[in-house]
């Protein structure tokens, strides 16, 4: 029987082949030339990418035997995920292959805005001896900020305890007794702002998180703050930072990362009090063997047939065909109650009820937990460490199952407990031959919603006029309503609308839509569908 072939389209370690084995036929491709790439596919049954290789929606169609691409690393921006799902291509990463690497990175950027590392290198090899230009300061007894507490962020805690520092944090997403436990005090982000002496951000890029520290920010922190970015560009509003450090209303910065790579006409490099490094969070010998090693064991799992857990996209393995449809609403489902949420939860509860509670259910919760910590961390979320992320977070997670549905065939419901004991829930279906994802109720108040890419949610009392108001407003500013479901608990009591609409709402016109209807809850939720 011939062997499955394996492509090896970048350069990658001896471990790796090491760790693929002997099943294999293994053939080297130059994955930056094309037309050699497309021909290579043809026979595939797996490959393995770096960064170079594009794997777009033409390279999966010229791949009619290709089961698995494998990138040897975290970023995912050259794969085509829609169209490997659409094919029924497994993909998988490395989420945990760099996040030592990251975190010690940013303690270097740490260190060398601390004592002008860089600078007094390039100083003294410039034939110079200027000591007393390159004094700096110590980090013991200073106030360490850290945005973000997930697995890169608690590393750094980790790691800055030694040197005598004290360390607040600020994460939404994180209970004060999980920071306690790292030996972190969490704080809201103006305290945080105003009482660091160095921070160092560990967040994901979101539409929330973009530009998250800007002029105001800035405003509030004291002048000798020393602020570090090695998670992802664009978090710290560019063309802020530049005013603070030029006008000295902070002292330093260390970037990592940019909005734009490289940051060729950014002025940010013409700055003396900025160390800037090419986006090396991850280049190091050993998360590259790592990321090698990691994809090679995912490429045997899922040529072999069995579960994949650093699978982004299916899960791979043996799960019945019953099951599988749901994975990618629960996903879904997941990133709904991570809007509705607000993310800050004590537990995660996913309930499967019908038919297909008789066979193995357990990814359907991993699904959910992966749509739900999506937006919530720097690290790509998979089937293996979604779990991990909750139990980091200090968030208890279960599941149980019913054959008894009596609405529909199969309901899954995923429910999150707050941290303040309020709850929030949403359950769904699919339905018919095409296998619809559909929300049939939302903290207890039952609707029957296509899944969809832009909700706005809102809870106000329920009285007459309310739809034209919002309505209106939506209209005013170009905003078009796709779809609406209103339900309430009783004549005159809370209402819940649920308005699906074609692209993002502002912040601002929700705001004046709050106002205008006196609403209890409003709120903007945006899903990347599976």
């Amino acid at each position: 029987m011939a062997k499955p072939i394996v492509l090896i389209a970048e350069e990658l370690s001896p471990a790796t082949l090491e760790a693929l084995g002997p099943d294999f036929e293994v053939r080297n491709v130059d994955g930056t030339d094309r037309k050699t790439l497309l021909e290579a596919l043809a026979t595939a049954n797996a490959i393995l990418i770096r960064s170079a290789t594009q794997v777009d929606a033409e390279a999966i169609a010229a791949a009619p035997n290709l089961k698995v691409i494998a990138r040897a690393g975290v970023g995912l921006d050259n794969v085509d995920i829609k169209a490997a799902t659409s094919a029924g291509v497994m993909v998988v990463n490395a989420p945990t292959s760099n996040v030592i690497s990251a975190a010690e990175l940013a303690i270097a950027h740490i260190f060398s805005l601390a004592r002008f590392i860089p600078d007094a290198n390039a100083s003294l090899k410039a034939g110079k001896w200027q000591r007393s230009k390159f004094t700096g300061v110590e980090l013991y007894e200073k106030t360490i900020g850290i945005v973000g507490l997930g697995r890169i962020g608690s590393l750094v805690a980790e790691r800055l305890k030694g040197f005598g520092t004290t360390l607040i944090g600020y994460d939404p997403y994180v209970t004060a007794s999980r920071a306690e436990q790292m030996g972190v005090e969490l704080v809201t982000l103006p305290e945080l702002m105003k009482r660091s002496d160095f921070i160092t951000i560990h967040i994901p890029k979101t539409a929330e998180t973009t530009g998250m520290i800007s002029t105001e920010q800035f405003a509030m922190a004291k002048d000798s703050l020393r602020i570090v970015n090695a998670s992802r560009g664009g978090i710290i509003d560019e063309a802020a930072l530049y005013e603070a450090l030029k006008s000295k209303q902070i002292a330093g910065a260390g970037l990592d990362v940019f909005v734009n790579e490289p940051p060729t006409d950014s002025p940010l490099l013409t700055l003396e009090n900025i160390v800037v490094t090419p986006h090396l969070g991850a280049s190091t010998d050993e998360a590259q063997e790592k990321a090698g090693i990691s994809v090679a064991r995912s490429v045997r799992l899922a040529l072999a047939g069995d579960l994949v857990p650093d699978a982004v996209n299916v899960a791979g393995g043996v799960i019945d065909a019953s099951v599988k449809p749901g994975i990618a609403l629960m996903e879904n489902m997941g990133q709904l109650l991570f809007g509705i949420s607000g993310g800050n939860v004590t537990s995660i509860d996913v309930e499967v009820r019908g038919e297909i509670a008789v066979h193995d259910v357990s990814v359907l919760k991993l699904a959910g937990l992966k749509g739900f910590y999506q937006n919530a961390v720097t690290e790509q979320v998979s089937y293996v460490n979604a779990p991990l992320l909750a139990q980091a977070r200090g968030v208890e997670v279960k599941l149980s199952v019913d054959s008894l549905s009596e609405e529909y065939r199969n309901v899954t419901t995923i429910k999150a407990t707050l941290a303040d004991g309020s709850s929030a829930s949403v359950s769904g279906t699919v339905i018919g031959p095409k296998l619809h994802q559909k929300i049939v109720n939302i903290n207890g108040y039952d609707v029957e919603l296509a899944m969809a890419e832009h909700f706005v949610m809102m809870v106000y009392t329920d009285r007459p006029g309310i739809v034209a108001v919002y309505g209106k407003a939506f209209a005013e500013n170009n905003i078009n309503i796709a779809g609406m479901q209103i339900a309430r608990n009783s004549k005159g009591g809370k209402a819940l609308s649920v308005i699906t609409v074609d692209s993002q709402v502002s912040p601002k016109v929700l705001e004046e839509v709050r106002v205008a209807i006196d609403a209890e809850a409003l709120k903007a939720i945006d899903l990347k569908l599976e």
